[in-house]
């Protein structure tokens, strides 16, 4: 099986259910992902975000557009400060209990899925944004972590392997 990296697109953040909702959006088409069917992921956001516990109010989605008929939405928000609670969403899918192809037709995930290659990247890159602006610092800074987000490109990045000598490039085996 060919692999190919995809893209990672970083709208701004938006407000939802009383959280700051920082961005991913991972898809094969340089146009990006159809309106209608971010409108229908976002339209379930509200419901995927646990109650507030007195952790800053700070969530990151990634809405993945499938290469098939599938769509899905994964809600990470930070709680008990230092813990990632995951909520998901899928359309299009049947395979996961979707109701039929449609990619605006997100149904609630029950599953123990967290995500596919392709939307694993921003956990990584929000885990040490969280660390660096909320958890190390003297005084915690929201905004600095709002701020922080992975940057656009593609969902992949160049990384040492952990074998003395050999590297990882994106796509590719040492």
């Amino acid at each position: 099986m060919a692999f190919t990296e995809k893209l990672l697109l970083v709208p701004p953040p938006v407000q939802a259910g009383g959280r700051h909702v920082k961005r991913y959006h991972v898809t094969a088409d340089p146009r990006g992902i159809d309106p209608e069917v971010e409108r229908a992921a976002y339209a379930l956001l509200p419901d995927l975000l646990p109650p507030p516990d007195g952790t800053p109010p700070a969530s990151f989605v990634v809405l993945h557009r499938g290469g098939d008929t599938g769509a899905y939405l994964n809600v990470y928000s930070w709680v008990w400060d230092n813990v990632l609670h995951f909520a998901g969403a899928a359309a299009g899918q049947p395979v996961l209990g979707c109701p039929d192809t449609d990619p605006t037709h997100f149904v609630r995930l029950d599953r123990s899925l967290i995500g596919c290659v392709w939307e694993l990247p921003p956990i990584q890159h929000e885990r040490d944004a969280w660390v660096r602006h909320l958890l190390a610092p003297d005084r915690p800074d929201l905004a600095a972590y709002l701020a922080d987000s992975l940057p656009a490109g593609t969902t992949g990045t160049t990384t040492p392997a952990s074998t003395p000598g050999t590297t990882t490039v994106t796509g590719e085996r040492a």
